[in-house]
């Protein structure tokens, strides 16, 4: 297994199982894990919902919430947390093994 995907596991593994994609979504998993590499610790929301509207894009292009993160009330932006919390924890982890 390679880098990014051990990395795009390890956010999937800090995530709750209610928080995970119905599908395995490993492409998904991979831009948060590009995330992890380049912005670390400085990841924010945004970035988490800019991922997400990546990897949802081809999926399903009117999702109604694919809009500027700055768009979304902020109940809709309060979703992508969990996804932030576990892409922070893979950071920690990531640099306890470095």
């Amino acid at each position: 297994m390679n880098y990014l995907d051990q990395l795009a596991e390890e956010i999937e593994y800090q995530l709750l199982p209610k928080h995970r994609p119905p599908d395995h979504a490993i492409e998904l998993y991979r831009l948060y894990a590009l995330l992890a590499l380049v912005r670390g610790r400085q990841t924010t929301l945004e970035n988490v919902h800019d991922a997400w509207s990546t990897w949802m894009c081809p999926q399903e292009p009117d999702h109604p919430s694919l809009v500027p993160f700055a768009d979304l009330e902020a109940d809709q932006q309060e979703q992508d947390r969990p996804y932030l919390e576990a892409i922070l924890r893979a950071c920690a982890s990531l640099e306890t093994h470095r």
